[in-house]
């Protein structure tokens, strides 16, 4: 995890900074800047389109009563996409095109897809997956369940003394049970 910070925070911006000055000396700054201008204005534009039939998508196939797992990956992706353009740069912005453009985005939904279900094979296959383990052992419902080797844990029953031996409910007596009196007036 740490070198996926140290990527993330000191060389993409490293890159980006080295990619910038590369630009600018080949076409000069005010062309440069105007690139980062018209990248970001078409980035947006594309953005709100694609979003606007991915929804469109989503709530089609939530109404046909099917599970829309494409749908979900493509708004995902468009979300990340998204962030990576409304990041400055060229680098950035080509990654977060390739994630935006709905000729490319299948692509990286199978490689995404790819990824989870292998990591996911290797998790069952290790006996590694601790977001199934319940605290204590067990589960709802399973003997014992939440009494295990926590300390903080205590186990119990709940008794009721205001029901009668008849089962029947009463109010309670007292000034809380009578909701117009003023307790102590």
């Amino acid at each position: 995890m740490g070198w996926l910070l140290f990527i993330a925070f000191i060389a993409v911006p490293v890159l980006e900074i080295y990619v910038l000055i590369q630009v600018g000396q080949v076409i000069g700054a005010a062309p440069t800047v105007a690139l980062l201008i018209a990248d970001s204005l078409f980035g947006a534009w594309l953005v709100k389109r694609e979003l606007r039939r991915t929804w469109l998508a989503l709530r089609e196939a939530s109404a046909a009563g099917g599970l829309p797992t494409r749908e979900l990956a493509d708004g995902a992706l468009l979300l990340v996409g998204a962030t990576l353009l409304l990041t400055p740069g060229l680098v950035t912005d080509v990654f977060g095109f390739a994630l935006v453009l709905p000729f490319t985005r299948p692509l990286f939904r199978r490689l995404i897809g790819w990824f989870l279900a292998r990591k996911a094979t290797a998790m069952v296959s290790h006996g590694d997956i601790r977001f199934m383990r319940w605290p204590g052992g067990g589960g709802p419902g399973a003997e014992g369940f939440g009494a295990g080797t926590d300390p903080r844990v205590v186990r119990g029953q709940v008794v009721d003394d205001e029901r009668p031996p008849d089962g029947t409910r009463h109010p309670p007596a007292g000034p809380e049970s009578d909701p117009g009196r003023v307790a102590g007036g």
